[in-house]
């Protein structure tokens, strides 16, 4: 009965799965054999408008799969970082639009992402002279923090200002595996390599609680820096607001002078029906930045053929191919060699977003990017984070520009091997034999704990890993020995740190790094940008998700993270260049 139960149940599962892709696949069928729209009018006195509710990454991503509830079958495509950035600078030249309108609801980013972006709408601000409205039902601190580029910050009468300075917190999970059963055995090199403390600790290191002192002090100073020189507020008045929680009341939030006025959705509309000349809010052009996005403005497009690259790494390095938030080595490398290939393209420029990951995957790419920097400029961008194997892969470009908020550093290696004989046989009563036909044929297994002898030898790989790792910072960065090695042992650094440090050698965005790019690669005027790894027509990009096993683990971030942490902690390759989980400051 039970095992009818179970299979009736299956069926109906797989039947259910299989009705909504079934659903999501003839949906976009019938949107590709629809005649396009016509092309896009944008009248005179509009108002680009964005809703920021949802995660921004550094790239829009049109995959229908990946941050998509299957639960609401919502499809719309959430513009990413370079997407966002391109609406601006689009907006600059277009004298249709009036103004812009950021309406801020629960949306995500890392630290960096927002400093990038609060300084692209600064910049075009400061060019156009256009303002920039920013509205929400209340305001979290990140939120807060990119709505201070703005010319007009409203806040609903009812609602607050989460401004409180910035925390970290990390899970350690020594009594736990001990309960289990679970052994960590661990092989490193840096005394801030902090990635293993959570499986062998109570709480952080000294040396850890120290590194990350100084990396949030960091962050919050700069965001203190800057919002205090848009909104004119002294760093200590807003140090006091932030100890106080004043600004968790509106009311004191306006007296404060942290937002310009408390109004309700409707009153924010009439401000903007003044600024457009329009009567009421039904005249008002509000345009959707995924609708702007697809405008082209009549102007003559450079005929050049000259362009530069923009290559992609976002997710944890690991070993072969792509997959979502995973930088695979061999589809990494095909990418580099198919625009080495390419005569036309005059540099690069690699936007990294990447905490690292394996050992063996970092130098493979570390490789191929010396191979084509031979050949033309290779300028690196660093996203929210670039640390350990994400600095591997940085450190021979030419040129590394970081914002001031990217996290970047972690130059050290660990090693990590499971034993869970305890837990078999203590906990569940499993006992574990077998055959093998050398001393050490079953090194690395989890059944049981490695002996001084392995030991010695993974420690081996360990320091020969680090010191590869040192000496590829050495030739990249023009440093000693060490210099080099005083600097890392695992040691985070917020970009503003890594500059004083020589890590990299300019604080901006991609925007900067492309500029770099043009110049280095001596190219006047205007040039192409070209996007790799090319993006795939959306029935493409739904038949690689439906390969993928992982897809509905893929509909979610969380899981996603949770997949590639496992995957990576439990493969046969155990020498890593990585940070912990990832580490989110709020």
């Amino acid at each position: 009965m039970k095992s009818f139960i179970k299979g009736c149940l299956g069926g109906f599962i797989g039947m259910l799965l299989f009705t909504i892709f079934s659903i999501i696949i003839l949906t976009f069928i019938i949107k590709s054999i629809i005649p396009e729209k016509e092309e896009i009018k944008i009248n005179k006195n509009s108002i680009l408008h964005l809703k920021l509710n949802y995660e921004i990454n550094d790239r829009t991503d049109d995959n229908p799969f990946n941050n998509t509830s299957l639960l609401n079958l919502k499809f719309g495509k959430n513009l990413g970082l370079n997407d966002l950035i391109k609406c601006f600078k689009k907006a600059e030249n277009d004298s249709n639009i009036k103004a812009v309108f950021i309406e801020i609801g629960l949306f995500d980013a890392g630290l960096a992402t927002i400093e990038e972006l609060r300084n692209v709408i600064i910049n075009f601000r400061n060019k156009t002279k256009k303002p920039v409205i920013i509205y929400a039902d209340y305001y979290l601190q990140k939120a807060y923090y990119l709505s201070t580029a703005a010319d007009k910050i409203y806040l609903n009468p009812t609602g607050i200002v989460d401004f409180k300075g910035l925390s970290y917190q990390t899970l350690f999970f020594k009594e736990m595996l001990k309960k289990v059963g679970l052994e960590p055995q661990i092989i490193r090199h840096g005394k801030y390599k902090n990635a293993i403390e959570p499986f062998v600790n109570d709480s952080m290191s000294i040396e850890n609680e120290m590194q990350l002192k100084e990396y949030v002090n960091s962050l919050w100073n700069n965001i203190l820096t800057e919002i205090s020189e848009q909104r004119k507020i002294s760093i200590v008045k807003l140090n006091n607001i932030a100890d106080s929680l004043l600004s968790f009341d509106a009311e004191n939030a306006y007296k404060l002078s942290l937002i310009d006025g408390l109004k309700y959705y409707d009153e924010v509309l009439e401000e903007l029906c003044k600024i457009a000349e329009k009567k009421s809010a039904k005249e008002l052009e509000l345009i959707s930045f995924n609708k702007y996005l697809d405008y082209r403005i009549p102007f003559n497009y450079t005929k050049k053929k000259e362009k530069i690259a923009i290559l992609y790494a976002t997710g944890q390095i690991d070993l072969g191919k792509n997959e979502t938030d995973i930088i695979g080595s061999d589809s990494f490398i095909k990418e580099l060699k198919k625009i080495k290939e390419d005569n036309n393209i005059k540099a690069l420029v690699i936007r990294v977003n990447s905490p690292g990951g394996n050992a063996i995957a970092s130098e493979a790419i570390w490789r191929e990017i010396n191979l084509i920097k031979k050949k033309i400029p290779v300028i690196v961008s660093m996203g929210d984070v670039a640390a350990s194997g994400g600095y591997y892969i940085a450190c021979p470009a030419d040129v590394i520009v970081a914002n001031k908020n990217t996290l970047t550093g972690s130059i050290g290696v660990f090693g990590l091997l499971w034993n869970a004989k305890p837990l078999f046989k203590d906990k569940i009563g499993i006992n574990i034999d077998g055959v093998k036909t050398n001393k050490y044929s079953d090194i690395g297994t989890m059944f049981r704990k490695i002996t001084p002898y392995e030991e010695k030898i993974i420690q081996n790989q360990v320091e020969k890993v680090y010191n590869t790792f040192v000496n590829h910072v050495m030739e990249g960065r023009k440093l000693t020995y060490s210099q080099v090695d005083s600097i890392g042992q695992g040691r985070i650094w917020s970009g503003i740190m890594a500059k004083q440090i020589k890590l990299i050698d300019e604080i901006g965005g991609l925007e900067k790094a492309i500029q770099i790019a043009k110049e280095k690669a001596k190219i006047k005027g205007d040039v192409k940008i070209k996007e790799f790894p090319e993006k795939l027509p959306f029935y493409m990009e739904i038949m690689k998700s439906l390969e993928n096993e992982n897809v509905l683990i893929n509909t979610n971030k969380l899981l996603r993270e949770i997949n590639s942490f496992a995957k990576l902690y439990t493969e046969e390759y155990g020498i890593y260049t990585r940070l912990p989980f990832n580490i989110i400051v709020n």
